[in-house]
C-alpha cells in the first residue's frame, strides 16, 4: 500500500514538472529577441529608490546624454541638488496659493530645466550620497515627507492674516536635513565652481530645449500648458498630431539625441521584467484562455504575467489622437513616470521597440533598460523635453522655432 501511494505521488510530481517545463518552454518561445537599430550613448542606470523623483533622475539622465553628445565627457549630476531647489519652489507657490494647488514628491522635466537654468547644477560627491543623512543606503521619502507634507499645510492653510518669512527657514532646515545642504562653491577636478558657473562648464545651451505633446483641445502648432497636477510651474508644450509627435521622437534618436519622456505606465502591459506593449485586452484575454469577465477580476500582477507568458505575441491596440483624448479626459492616461528613450530596436517579429533608461536600478530582465513598443509611446506619452534640432525642419517650421 505504502509503496503504491509512493509511486503515485512520484508520478504526480513528474506530471507537475512537466507541466511546469512545457509552461516555461512557451514562455521561453514567446520571449522577444532584440535586434538593436540604433542606439545612441547613455550614462549609467540609477537608482530613485524610495522616492518619487522619476522626473529627476529621467531628466538629469537626458542631460547627461547631450553632453555626453555635445562634448565626449561623462558626468554624473546630483538629483538632490534639483530636488532641494525644486521642493522649496513648490512649497512657495503652494503657499501663495493657500493651498489650493498640490505639494508632492512628483515633477517635471521642466522642474529640472528651471532648475539648471535659476541655480545651475553640481555633480554627484559634492552633497551627501542619498539616504546616508538619515541611516539608508539610498534615498528613502517616506519619513522626510512625513514632515514635508504637513508642514507646507500647516503654513499654507493658516488662519493668520500674515505669515512671516521665518516658515522657510523651518522648511529649507528639513530640506537639507534629508537632502544635504546645497554648495555655494565647490571644487571639482582640481577647479573651483558655483553651481552657475559649473552649469556653463557643460557645453550645452539651455534654451535649446522644448516639451511635445498631442491632445485635441488645444489647436495644434500652437504651445499650451498641460493640465495635470505635477506640471505646476505651467511650462508650455508644442502640440503636435500624434503621428507628428511619433517623427519628433524618430528623427531624435536617428540624429544621435534622447528623449526626457512622461508618461503612463500603470497599464498592465508594462510589465516588471523590462517591457511595454499597449495591450489590446479582448484580443489578449481570448489568446489567454478566459473570458472577458475572468480577466476582469485578475489582478494587475496576474495580467502581467500573462503579458509576459505571450511576449512578442502579445496582440497590441492601434494608437489614435482620438484614444489618446479619451484617455486623458476620464484619468486613464496620466504623467505617473518619467524616463529616458535613446534607441530603437525590433523583435524577431519585426515589431519595432524603443530602448528606454529606467531609474529603479538594475532591475529586470534587462537591468534596468525597457523595451516600450512604439504603439506604447504613441498611446502613453503625456509629453517630453527635447532639443528642438531634433525636431525634423518641417515640423519646426510649423511650430515657428
Amino acid at each position: 500500500m505504502k509503496k503504491t501511494i509512493i509511486l503515485a505521488l512520484m508520478a504526480l510530481i513528474a506530471v507537475g514538472a512537466q507541466a511546469a517545463k512545457k509552461k516555461t518552454a512557451a514562455k521561453d518561445q514567446n520571449k522577444p529577441v532584440f535586434t538593436v537599430i540604433k542606439e545612441n550613448p547613455i550614462t549609467s542606470i540609477k537608482d530613485q529608490n524610495r522616492s518619487g523623483t522619476c522626473w529627476d533622475y529621467s531628466t538629469l539622465s537626458f542631460f547627461e546624454a547631450e553632453i555626453l553628445k555635445a562634448t565626449g565627457k561623462v558626468y554624473d549630476l546630483e538629483e538632490s541638488f534639483v530636488a532641494n531647489k525644486t521642493y522649496m519652489e513648490r512649497a512657495i507657490q503652494v503657499v501663495r496659493y493657500h493651498g489650493d494647488c498640490q505639494f508632492s514628491q512628483g515633477g517635471s522635466a521642466e522642474d529640472v530645466l528651471a532648475t539648471m537654468k535659476t541655480h545651475g547644477i553640481i555633480p554627484q560627491g559634492i552633497m551627501p550620497f542619498p539616504g546616508s543623512l538619515y541611516g539608508d543606503s539610498l534615498n528613502n521619502f517616506n519619513e522626510f515627507f512625513s514632515l514635508l507634507e504637513p508642514y507646507v499645510a500647516a503654513i499654507a492653510k493658516s488662519d493668520a492674516k500674515t505669515i512671516s518669512n521665518q516658515w522657510k527657514v523651518g522648511l529649507q532646515g528639513i530640506l537639507d536635513a534629508y537632502l544635504g545642504k546645497c554648495p555655494e562653491k565647490f571644487t571639482f577636478e582640481g577647479k573651483e565652481y558655483t553651481p552657475k558657473t559649473f552649469m556653463q562648464s557643460l557645453g550645452i545651451d539651455l534654451n535649446d530645449y522644448v516639451s511635445i505633446t498631442s491632445y485635441t483641445h488645444h489647436p495644434f502648432y500652437t504651445a499650451f500648458a498641460v493640465e495635470v497636477q505635477d506640471n505646476w510651474r505651467f511650462p508650455l508644450s508644442y502640440n503636435l498630431p500624434m503621428d507628428e509627435m511619433m517623427q519628433v521622437i524618430d528623427n531624435a534618436v536617428n540624429e544621435g539625441y534622447t528623449i526626457a519622456w512622461g508618461g503612463d505606465v500603470s497599464e498592465p502591459g508594462f510589465t516588471r521584467q523590462g517591457l511595454a506593449y499597449a495591450v489590446d485586452t479582448k484580443k489578449t484575454e481570448s489568446l489567454a484562455g478566459s473570458d472577458m469577465a475572468k480577466w476582469l477580476k485578475m489582478t494587475a500582477e496576474k495580467k502581467r504575467s500573462i503579458i509576459d507568458s505571450l511576449g512578442y505575441k502579445v496582440p497590441e491596440v492601434v494608437a489614435t489622437q482620438e484614444m489618446r483624448q479619451e484617455r486623458f479626459d476620464n484619468w486613464e492616461l496620466t504623467d505617473d513616470h518619467g524616463m529616458l528613450i535613446y534607441g530603437v530596436a525590433k523583435d524577431q517579429a519585426g515589431k519595432e521597440y524603443y530602448m528606454v533608461k529606467n531609474s529603479w536600478g538594475e532591475t529586470g530582465e534587462y537591468k534596468g533598460i525597457w523595451y516600450m513598443t512604439k504603439t506604447f509611446i504613441a498611446a502613453n506619452t503625456m509629453d517630453f523635453l527635447v532639443n528642438k534640432k531634433a525636431i525634423p525642419a518641417e515640423i519646426r517650421k510649423k511650430l515657428g522655432i
